[in-house]
């Protein structure tokens, strides 16, 4: 199979054993790579229910064809697992040379399962295979440990590890490589921790099979000069996605003071101006032209920052200060959490603060007070004090405290920073995200501004498809990065021209489009069968945007209208095949070729035709 390695590497903690096994022609045509593999292998091998943090989950790395070779940015990697955050499935995608460096070394995925008895992590060079003690890095923060296992094995071996967050199963604790790179938010960090397994090392010196090397190289060249002579290329090397800060504020979109407002008055305190006037320095994922890792001085160092975390960290808990913004988002790396949800959970506490839930906390901490929300940050990483609640994400921490009405969330996972009281589209796509609320999927809210905002139209719902289909059907299974075609404008032909080149297979947009919905369909049919119901009330967005209109700026008094909303989604799920519940109908699952999918189903809902 020219693109694809072949091969799955398998290690087994528990038994201390690693085997290959060879990848199935079939399921890789049918669900490509990296996400694709990732819900295939997790629907087909967990046993339902399984305790996300029980030693028979199952962490999955998972690569595509792309992935690894020359071009608009393939060097990234899908790490997959269910969710202790959830409950439901969980992946993120990052950047890193563990990516390449996995293909190289000759396998297409590495699934985890099992639990060490001590602290371990994996080292693989090729076909050589190893478990080593890793007692002398648990306990190191994630930039020291990738530090001395880069001393211990080179510094041409990738290294991806967790924190101690992840070591002390923080829900929302992520996995983390080169000093700046964080994936899996619904808490793959505290799988790999629940395994024992502080990190991975990879060192791989072969080659990846490519069907037309000479005509894969030619489109490759093209592909990346295209992207290179955008008129937005100069800005985006400048600034990154930081400048959204500048575009949200002006779209009433930027989260405030927990999501309560779509505007921040000293938003140009952390924007993408402030960014370029004091960044250090630039860079990127592995094989990437268009870097957007833009460091700048925290309070100890320097730091890489991005939108989501100068917003999360900035704007939504009233912090106006880039050095401070960047030293909280200094902390959530090097403990391996997520900027996303921290934000999110210490934007609750203050909000909590705010409404008298102080007595319910222990403590009360007002918007803007960076030196509580530090020693919150390290306490929820050590779970600490009532740091060992914060731990649990906002959802479980509502349920325990009270502030559901507050506690922004889609089915566990904590909203990223885009604002919804006025984007119905956009609360679309967090709600429907098929890991919780994310907007990696579906960044529908930049066509959205520009149409008709407040409309909760068929058109708005075909959209979200559409763009879910693109990110998760497309650059979640090849693997890829979406930038080059958000950011720089490259076109989306360039994708099956340089698939076809590198696998020989024919591939239409209409090809990576079902692929999306097979995927999507086993998503949805994974949470069903996880949480061992569904209802359409976990499709919903936060009470707060229906609730409490925004009360500031340009677009005061805007807010979610329910009744509207859940129209909405039904045009989605009707687009999608999926019944008035959100479950996938029989006869959408038969021709997606998930027959199999539909007896197991049928254990804990009815299915529909």
């Amino acid at each position: 199979m020219a693109g694809w390695q072949g091969r799955v590497l398998r290690i087994d903690l528990t038994r201390k054993k690693a085997v290959v096994q060879q990848l199935d022609a079939a399921v890789a045509r049918a669900f490509i790579g990296g996400r694709g593999l990732a819900i295939k292998i997790l629907w087909d091998e967990l046993p339902p229910g399984v305790d996300p943090l029980s030693p028979h989950n199952k962490l999955v790395f998972a690569a595509g064809p792309l992935t690894g070779l020359p071009g608009p940015n393939f060097g990234k990697l899908v790490v997959a697992a269910k969710s202790p955050l959830t409950g439901g499935y969980g992946d993120g995608n990052i950047g890193s040379w563990t990516a390449v460096n996995l293909r190289k070394a000759g396998y297409d995925a590495l699934v985890v399962e099992g639990k060490a008895e001590k602290p371990v992590y994996i080292y693989i060079e090729n076909d050589k295979v190893e478990i080593l003690d890793a007692r002398d890095y648990w306990g190191l923060n994630a930039w020291a440990v990738e530090e001395k296992l880069q001393k211990v094995h080179g510094r041409d071996a990738a290294v991806i590890t967790i924190g101690p967050a992840g070591e002390n199963l923080v829900r929302f604790a992520t996995v983390i490589s080169h000093k700046g790179r964080s994936g899996g938010r619904p808490g793959m960090g505290a799988v790999m921790g629940s395994k024992n397994l502080k990190a991975v090392v990879v060192k791989g010196k072969g080659e990846v099979p490519i069907a037309d090397k000479a005509g894969y190289q030619k489109l490759a060249v093209e592909a990346v000069r295209e992207g290179s002579a955008s008129p937005s290329y100069g800005f985006w090397m400048r600034q990154g996605t930081t400048s959204t800060v500048e575009w949200a504020q002006e779209a009433s979109v930027l989260p405030t003071y927990n999501f309560s407002e779509g505007q921040f008055e000293e938003f140009f305190k952390i924007g993408g101006n402030m960014v370029e006037k004091f960044e250090t320095d630039l860079k990127s994922c592995p094989l990437c032209f268009m870097a957007c890792g833009h460091w700048v001085p925290a309070e100890s160092g320097t730091v890489e920052v991005d939108y989501e975390n100068l917003a999360m960290l900035g704007s939504n808990l009233g912090i106006a200060d880039l050095s401070k913004v960047g030293e909280l988002n200094k902390i959530a790396d090097t403990m391996g959490m997520d900027t996303i949800s921290l934000g999110n959970v210490l934007g609750y506490v203050m909000e909590a603060s705010e409404r008298g839930f102080g007595d319910r906390l222990g403590f009360v901490v007002e918007w803007g007070d960076y030196e509580a929300a530090k020693q919150l940050a390290y306490d929820i990483a050590y779970r600490r004090g009532v740091g060992d609640l914060l731990a649990e994400g906002v959802k479980r921490i509502s349920e325990r405290i009270g502030g559901e009405d507050f506690a922004i969330h889609v089915k566990g996972l904590e909203v990223s920073a885009y604002d919804c009281h006025a984007a119905p589209a956009m609360a679309l796509a967090y709600a429907t995200s098929p890991i919780g609320a994310h907007h990696k999927d579906a960044w529908v809210i930049s066509w959205e501004v520009r149409t008709d905002r407040f409309g909760y139209t068929r058109e708005k719902a075909s959209k979200v498809i559409e763009l879910q289909r693109i990110r998760g059907g497309w650059f979640e299974t090849f693997v890829g990065c979406r930038f080059p075609w958000v950011e720089v404008g490259l076109f989306l032909d360039w994708y099956p021209k340089l698939f076809k080149a590198a696998t020989g297979l024919d591939a239409t947009p209409d090809y990576f489009n079902e692929v999306g919905d097979r995927i999507y369909a086993l998503i949805r049919a994974f949470w069903v069968r996880e949480l061992g119901y569904w209802d359409r009330e976990l499709d919903t967005p936060p009470a707060k945007w229906f609730k409490e209109p925004l009360s500031k700026g340009p677009l005061r008094g805007a807010h979610l209208d329910y009744d509207k909303y859940h129209e909405l989604l039904s045009h989605y799920y009707d687009l999608r095949g999926w019944d008035e519940r959100g479950i996938p109908r029989r006869s959408t699952l038969k021709r997606l070729g998930l027959e199999y999918v539909a007896p197991v189903l049928e254990r804990y809902v009815e299915l529909r035709d």
